[in-house]
């Protein structure tokens, strides 16, 4: 079995709002919330990188959980914004850290579904060779799009969330996770420069390919809510539960208009879905581990609860976990 021992998180102090942005691009605070139900989100100071707030949230969790870093026997980190194109950003973390020589991991490319398939990972390394692994969700994604898009930069915001698993009972438990991918929707969702394909050079900065977030509002909407939706009642089914035994979904953070349709396909009340995008945007793979830290912390998941972790994001990947408190 594996259990969640913790949670943590860490968001910037620096807060962009929608009269911000409006500053710098054709928009307003109306048209941005009508459309994705964001007010504010953070963004990394110029001194912080994603190794920094991946750092920062595992020392939250640690801090959670009791424990130091020599506890640590492994660390899979989700992320598409890594410190570096390598070596992975997993081990600058162990690294700075302070951890033993423990393997580590970047999960990457799977767009914001990434946390909860590490969940899925990191339960399978459990199960194989009992162990406590550290797992984070980060992005800095501010400084990989381009601020001259209005319908994509004023969706992000830069965060990172972090839990602690191991073998042993202890505040949670997950109890199974669904996940799948569909490439044939690969363009859907999409940053294309800067792999082989389209390597970065001359003419990808000249055409401003290296940060224009490729992405198709319409067919995303649909994907992501038929995966979402579909996802968590087959996670539920795989458990011998039902919708009406959750306490709380903890989706993906990416619009409110597609939390709101998850919703409402699966047929539950407003108060059993935590929503925390008004205030940081879509925070990629951190979006998850950040929404369950600041439900545990405001006492919006009591003991018994029975909790569904449910995301999409570029692949097209989607994934549900089932947890247990």
């Amino acid at each position: 079995m594996a259990h969640i021992m913790g949670f943590g998180g860490y968001t910037p102090e620096r807060i962009v709002t929608n009269d911000d942005w409006a500053q710098l691009v054709d928009t307003t605070d109306e048209w941005i919330t009508q459309r994705t139900g964001i007010k504010r989100r953070r963004v990394a100071a110029d001194d912080e990188s994603t190794m920094t707030m991946a750092v920062a949230a595992a020392e939250s969790v640690l801090e959670d959980s009791g424990l130091v870093p020599d506890d640590i026997d492994e660390i899979i980190l989700a992320t598409d914004t890594p410190e570096m194109m390598t070596p992975d950003t997993s081990a600058l973390v162990q690294h700075q850290l302070g951890c033993r020589n423990i393997p580590t991991y970047d999960l990457a490319g799977s767009g914001c579904a990434g946390f909860v398939q590490a969940v899925d990972v990191a339960r399978s390394r459990i199960a194989v060779d009992p162990k406590k692994v550290l797992v984070i969700g980060v992005e800095l994604i501010s400084r990989m799009i381009s601020p001259k898009d209005r319908n994509t930069a004023v969706l992000f915001g830069d965060a990172a969330g972090a839990v602690i698993m191991g073998p042993e009972p202890a505040r949670a438990e997950v109890l199974n996770v669904v996940s799948g991918t569909d490439g044939g929707n690969a363009e859907i969702l999409t940053l294309a420069a800067g792999g082989t394909r389209n390597p970065f050079n001359e003419v990808t900065l000249a055409n401003g390919d290296y940060n224009r977030l490729v992405m198709d509002g319409r067919k995303v909407f649909v994907e992501a809510v038929r995966r979402m939706s579909e996802a968590s009642v087959e996670v539920l089914r795989r458990i011998g539960k039902s919708v009406s035994d959750v306490a709380l979904v903890i989706p993906h953070q990416a619009n409110l208009r597609i939390i709101e349709a998850v919703r409402k396909r699966m047929g539950l009340d407003e108060d059993k879905f935590f929503v925390n995008i008004q205030e940081y945007g879509n925070t990629g793979s951190a979006t998850v581990p950040l929404a369950m830290w600041e439900a545990v912390n405001n006492d919006r998941i009591q003991k018994g609860d029975l909790v569904v972790l449910t995301a999409f994001g570029a692949g097209f990947h989607w994934a549900a976990a089932a947890v247990q408190f």
